[in-house]
C-alpha cells in the first residue's frame, strides 16, 4: 500500500470518527506524509481526536497552540491541553508540561511542579526531560541541589543522543561535578555534542584540543572547533578564534582577522576583548582597520547577536 493509499484510508476512517486515525492523520498533514503539508488541517484533527481523549493528539494539539501551527498561539491552551495528556501518562506531555511550569508559559512558573512533571517523563526513558531533570538537581531548582543526581540524568540522555544533556555530561566530567573528574570523558561527550552542532560543546572541544585536556594538543583541531562555534555567535569561542589568528595558533598569524573577531566578539558582549581590540588597532593601517570594520557591520546584518 503507498503512503497516499495509506492516508487515504485513514481519513476514511477519522471522518467515521474513529479517534486514532484521527490523531494519525493530523500527524499525516503536520509531517507531509502522504498529503501537502497543512498545519490548519494537522491541527483540525488533533482537536477532533483530543476531544475524544486521545492523549496523543492532545499533547499534538497542546504543541499547535504553544507554536502558533495551524492555529494562533496561546500559551493557556497549550498548557491545558499538555496537562490532560501528560494526566493520562503520556510521556512527552508530561516533558511539555514540565517545560510550561518550568518557562512559565500559560501558567506561573513553579519550578516543582516542573521537576514533577519531569521526573515523570525521565522515568519513562524521556530524554528531553532526563535532561531537564538533570538541570532541576544541577541547579537546584524545584529540589535539593545534588550534582550526583545531575550527572546520572545527564548521562541517561546522553547516551539517548541529547545533544545538550551531552555538553553537561561534558562539564560534569571536566569540573568533577557529580562524577570523578575525567577529562577523557569529558571530551569524549564534548565532541559528540559538538558533532551534532552543539555550539557550546563545539568552543570547550576548542579547549580541549587547545590545551591537551583528554586529548593530545592540537591547535589545529582547535582552531577548526572554535570557527565552527564562533560561526554560530558564541562569543568566548569568537574571542578565542582571535587569539589563535593573533598568535598563529592553528592557523597563519593574521592581524587583520584577530582584530576581526576580537571585535565581533566585544560587539556581542564579551567584554574582555576590549584590551585586546585597542591593542592590535596599533598594528594596522587607518585603511586595515575601515575594511575589517566594515566586515564586522556586514557580520552582524546577517548574524543575531549571541
Amino acid at each position: 500500500m503507498t503512503i497516499m493509499n495509506f492516508s487515504a484510508g485513514l481519513k476514511a476512517a477519522a471522518e467515521q470518527g474513529n479517534a486514532d486515525a484521527q490523531c494519525r492523520l493530523g500527524n499525516c498533514y503536520k509531517n507531509g506524509e502522504g498529503v501537502q503539508q497543512d498545519y490548519n488541517e494537522a491541527f483540525r484533527w488533533y482537536k477532533a481526536a483530543a476531544e475524544q481523549g486521545d492523549a496523543e493528539a492532545q499533547c499534538r494539539l497542546g504543541d499547535c497552540y504553544y507554536y502558533g501551527e495551524g492555529v494562533k498561539q496561546d500559551y493557556n491552551e497549550a498548557f491545558r491541553w499538555s496537562k490532560a495528556a501528560a494526566e493520562q501518562g503520556y510521556a512527552y506531555a508530561q516533558y511539555r508540561l514540565g517545560n510550561c511550569y518550568y518557562f512559565g508559559d500559560g501558567v506561573k512558573q513553579d519550578y516543582y511542579e516542573a521537576f514533577r512533571w519531569f521526573k515523570a517523563a525521565a522515568e519513562q526513558g524521556d530524554a528531553n526531560a532526563q535532561f531537564f531533570l538533570g538541570n532541576c538537581y544541577y541547579l537546584g531548582e524545584g529540589v535539593k541541589q545534588d550534582y550526583k543526581e545531575a550527572f546520572l540524568w545527564y548521562k541517561a540522555a546522553a547516551e539517548q543522543g541529547n545533544a545538550y544533556a551531552q555538553y553537561f555530561l561534558g562539564n560534569c566530567y571536566y569540573y568533577g561535578d557529580g562524577v570523578e573528574q575525567d577529562y577523557n570523558e569529558a571530551f569524549r561527550w564534548y565532541k559528540a555534542a559538538a558533532e551534532q552542532g552543539d555550539a557550546d560543546a563545539q568552543y570547550r572541544l576548542g579547549n580541549c584540543y587547545y590545551y591537551g585536556k583528554g586529548v593530545k594538543q592540537d591547535y589545529y583541531e582547535a582552531f577548526r572547533w572554535y570557527k565552527a562555534a564562533a560561526e554560530q555567535v558564541d562569543a568566548e569561542a569568537q574571542y578565542r578564534l582571535g587569539d589563535c589568528y593573533y598568535y598563529g595558533d592553528g592557523v597563519e598569524q593574521d592581524f587583520k582577522e584577530a582584530y576581526y573577531w576580537y571585535l565581533i566578539a566585544y560587539r556581542n558582549g564579551y567584554t574582555d576583548a576590549e584590551q585586546d581590540v585597542k591593542s592590535i588597532e596599533n598594528k594596522l593601517t587607518y585603511q586595515q582597520k575601515q575594511e575589517v570594520q566594515k566586515r564586522v557591520n556586514e557580520w552582524f546584518n546577517t548574524h543575531p547577536k549571541e
